[in-house]
C-alpha cells in the first residue's frame, strides 16, 4: 500500500525522570502539528516543562476508536501527529494500538520514537534472564481470571513480566506464592525516580516485606521462568 504524506509518531515519554526524554522526541514534539495524548493535562505539563506549545487532543482507552477517525483525518491533510501516553511507550499497556492499526490500514506511515519503557528498565536491571521473556502486562481484576492466567504461565521458559499498581501488589504476591512458591521474584518500583528500588526474593519473603512496609509507586514484577 502506498504511504501518504501524513505521519503518525509514537513518542515515548519519561516514566519518572524527565531527563530521560530523547532529543529526537523533543524534535518531533516541536515539529508536529498535533499531540494526541492519553491525558492532555499531564502531557500539557510535559510540553510546558520543555517550553513547547502544541494543540492537544485527548486519546485514551475509552475514546480511542472515535479518536482514531479524527487522527486519520488529520493525517489525510498531510499533518504530523505525535501520539503520547502518560508515561513510556504508547501501546505497551497503554492506549495506542487501535490508532496504529487504523493508520497503517489507511496507508499512513507510522514511526516509533524510541525511549523510556518500564518493561525494559525493570527487566534489564532485575538480574533475571533477559534473553527470553514473556510480557503479561496487567492481570485481570477478577480473582478467578487472574489465577487462571497465572496457571497458564507455569510452563513458560522465559522471565515473566507483569505491571501492577500499589493497591494490588500484596494480592499479586499472595497469588504468586500459591502458583510459583519457589520462583525468584523481583519487585521494581519507582523506576527512574529518586526512590527507585529493587526487592528480590521468593514470593513469601516479598509478601512479608509488603505487609510490613507501605510500598508505593507503580510496579514492574518479574518472575523467573522454568529455566
Amino acid at each position: 500500500m502506498k504511504c501518504l504524506n501524513g505521519i503518525l509518531y509514537l513518542v515515548a515519554t519519561p516514566i519518572g525522570n524527565l531527563e530521560d526524554i530523547t532529543l529526537r522526541a523533543l524534535r518531533v514534539l516541536r515539529e508536529c502539528d498535533l499531540v494526541a495524548a492519553e491525558d492532555t493535562r499531564r502531557s500539557g505539563q510535559l510540553l510546558k516543562h520543555y517550553n513547547l506549545s502544541k494543540p492537544l487532543l485527548s486519546s485514551f482507552l475509552f475514546n480511542e476508536a472515535r479518536r482514531s477517525e479524527e487522527i486519520i483525518e488529520r493525517l489525510r491533510r498531510g499533518e504530523k501527529v505525535a501520539l503520547v501516553t502518560d508515561a513510556g511507550s504508547p501501546g505497551i499497556s497503554d492506549p495506542g494500538e487501535r490508532v496504529v492499526i487504523a493508520a497503517i490500514a489507511a496507508g499512513f506511515r507510522v514511526e516509533a520514537v524510541a525511549g523510556p519503557c518500564a518493561l525494559v528498565a525493570g527487566l534489564t536491571a532485575s538480574g533475571l534472564p533477559t534473553e527470553e521473556f514473556h510480557f503479561v502486562g496487567f492481570l485481570p481484576h477478577k480473582s478467578g481470571q487472574r489465577r487462571n492466567k497465572l496457571e497458564s504461565l507455569k510452563a513458560t521458559e522465559g522471565t515473566l513480566v507483569f505491571y501492577e499498581s500499589p493497591y494490588r501488589i500484596e494480592k499479586l504476591l499472595g497469588e504468586l506464592n500459591e502458583v510459583f512458591p519457589e520462583r525468584e521474584v523481583v519487585l521494581a518500583r519507582e523506576l527512574t525516580k529518586k526512590f527507585e528500588e529493587f526487592l528480590r526474593g521468593k514470593p513469601a519473603e516479598l509478601l512479608e516485606i509488603a505487609k510490613k512496609r507501605s510500598l508505593k509507586g507503580e510496579f514492574v514484577v518479574l518472575v523467573a521462568g522454568t529455566k
